[in-house]
């Protein structure tokens, strides 16, 4: 669909001086009142006659693309281009209620490795994951929106295999929840946040460590 898209921007721009009567009833583009640059190419990609992308244009480079794919009359799906025209990253509504919230950015191989989500839903970005083969394999997320992530999430597979906290506000993590296979968990603490975790019950005041025989 997004070829579609730039096929009918290199068609204005040759002035459609070839066969183009088809394209041309699907494709509605908007100039600049002053300056005459192209601002926005609307576009019917299946020649229902409903209008369900949307081309923001700088002249003939593309800026955003916006779609609505099921045509509700709400935007789905958000497409960011780089000024070399190369996709940047592809915003989506977690709530499907056409509010962009969510950013995903592909790997080399065009598989997913990052998706940044505004948790609040007020464009700041507060939750980062991370995928290796479009699978999740850790996130961080800045539950407070003070701008340093306190939350660290590891999964092994399809299953959490731990959280990190930094209760402290310092930016390193001092408490973490271990999960086994099974789901049981155990409290691990690093009062200094220098990496150095130990049990919670062996780091408790007060406590004695047994003595050695």
């Amino acid at each position: 669909m997004v070829a579609l898209v730039f096929l009918a921007c290199d068609l204005i721009a040759v002035g459609c001086d070839r066969d183009t009567d088809a394209a041309r009833k699907r494709i509605t583009p908007e100039y600049n009142k002053t300056t005459g640059k192209l601002q926005l190419l609307k576009y019917d990609s299946n020649g229902n006659g409903k209008i369900d992308m949307w081309s923001y244009m700088d002249g003939a480079r593309v800026v955003r693309i916006e779609i609505d794919k099921d045509e509700d009359g709400t935007i789905d799906r958000w497409e960011h281009y780089g000024p070399d025209r190369k996709l940047e990253k592809v915003g989506f509504s977690r709530l499907q209620d056409g509010k962009e919230d969510a950013w995903s950015y592909t790997g080399a191989d065009g598989s997913i490795e990052r998706i940044e989500i505004s948790t609040r839903r007020d464009g700041k970005v507060t939750r980062i994951e991370h995928y290796t083969g479009s699978i999740l394999v850790a996130a961080e997320e800045d539950d407070d929106e003070d701008g340093k992530m306190d939350k660290w999430e590891h999964y092994a597979g399809d299953r959490l295999a731990s959280v990190e906290f930094d209760t402290t506000h310092r930016g390193t993590p001092d408490r973490r929840l271990i999960y086994g296979p099974g789901g049981a968990a155990r409290v691990e603490v690093d009062p200094e946040g220098k990496g150095h975790f130990v049990a919670a019950t062996e780091a408790a005041p007060g406590r004695k460590k047994p003595e050695q025989p």
